[in-house]
């Protein structure tokens, strides 16, 4: 009899302090479930992309070191106007786009190209190092302070005698400056990546917002089907400039990401080494301008779409209704890691609260 009391006592004890977790669980599941619906399944990530020049084209890499800025070398570059320097991109010069990088990693050297002024073959072109020490900048550039829309970051303008011909391209005088992604004056995030709403310290070089952008091959596709109905073609999912590309999941459910995991798939030896995977805030959905009417190989600009398209049925966020959104924009947390092709993508919490906040 003894026993039996002391059993039904213990399970009495046991339920009074068991039973408020299990409460609170449920009610933190139900919440999720009704608010912002389940997690979706994990994918993987298909493609990366580097724009070391901001605004022109870009490089298709196999892996990149994704540091607190960005991937590496993304858009550490930027070409500016003299003597403003306020920056230059696509959305007033499609040409930008005939712009290319190229990186060898055996020299640490990026090469830029660009067809010369009335000429079908001749090309303009300058080398540089990729990751410039800090002897060589001292040598080869000068601090000024360049714009980013409304706010000035100080950055290094390099010499003419480096990129002086590009001047011929762009028809006018133009300067290329450089943001080291350690720099001793961060550009810090504004907009939705603000302190305040972040809830922490982040930095970017000269991306216009945040530094990554995820895009889904589901999305792209779901738009492909209706450019096909709309006007007979397809675009390239370059067009929106992602970083980091991945399947998806359904059509647009990347709205509701909040926060990701990167992590290499089950059985990597990077699992073996401890790595476990980098974390990632979703900050707010990616609004588009025309940009993505330019097709980034020949500098063609559309005239409707895929703007027009879009606009019929992606200003889905409530704080920037004139504009439609594809992709989501992240800060990475902590110092981040190196991020391939095949690695997971993982949803680990999501949201139906997601409001654009301007703020550039």
């Amino acid at each position: 009899m003894a026993l039996s009391d002391n059993t039904s006592q213990g399970a009495i004890i046991i339920s009074v302090f068991l039973l408020p977790i299990l409460t609170y669980v449920l009610w933190q599941y139900i919440q999720q479930v009704e608010s912002a619906g389940p997690l979706p399944s994990p994918t993987e990530i298909t493609n990366l992309f580097i724009y070391p020049i901001k605004s022109c084209h870009g490089i298709s890499v196999p892996s990149a070191r994704l540091l607190p800025t960005g991937l590496d070398l993304d858009r550490q570059w930027m070409w500016v106007t003299y003597p403003n320097y306020e920056f230059l991109t696509i959305r007033s010069n499609a040409r930008m786009t005939l712009i290319r990088p190229t990186y060898d990693a055996s020299t640490d050297t990026m090469t830029i190209t660009a067809p010369a002024p009335n000429s079908m073959d001749e090309k303009l072109q300058f080398s540089m190092p990729a990751h410039p020490s800090p002897a060589w900048l001292a040598s080869n550039t000068s601090i000024v302070n360049a714009t980013v829309w409304s706010s000035k970051t100080p950055a290094h303008c390099y010499s003419t005698a480096l990129t002086g011909a590009f001047n011929d391209f762009f028809g006018k005088e133009v300067r290329l400056v450089y943001k080291s992604p350690t720099s001793d004056s961060p550009r810090a995030l504004a907009s939705n990546g603000a302190k305040k709403h972040l809830g922490r310290d982040a930095s970017t070089c000269f991306p216009d917002l945040m530094p990554i952008l995820i895009g889904c091959e589901s999305s792209i596709a779901e738009l492909n089907s209706r450019l096909q109905v709309a006007e007979g073609f397809s675009i390239d999912v370059r067009r929106f400039r992602p970083n980091i590309l991945v399947r998806g999941n359904a059509p647009w459910s990347e709205d509701r990401w909040k926060t990701l995991r990167i992590a290499p798939p089950g059985g990597s030896s990077m699992l073996k080494l401890g790595f476990d995977g980098i974390t990632l805030d979703v900050t707010q959905r990616c609004a588009r301008c025309h940009v993505p009417n330019v097709d980034p190989e020949t500098a063609d600009e559309h005239e409707r779409q895929p703007w027009d398209t879009l606009m019929k049925y992606r200003r889905v966020d409530a704080g920037i209704t004139f504009k439609p959104c594809f992709g989501m924009l992240c800060v990475p947390r902590g110092d981040g890691g190196l991020v391939e092709k095949g690695m997971k993508l993982e949803v680990t919490k999501v949201t139906n609260k997601h409001r654009y906040i301007t703020g550039f």
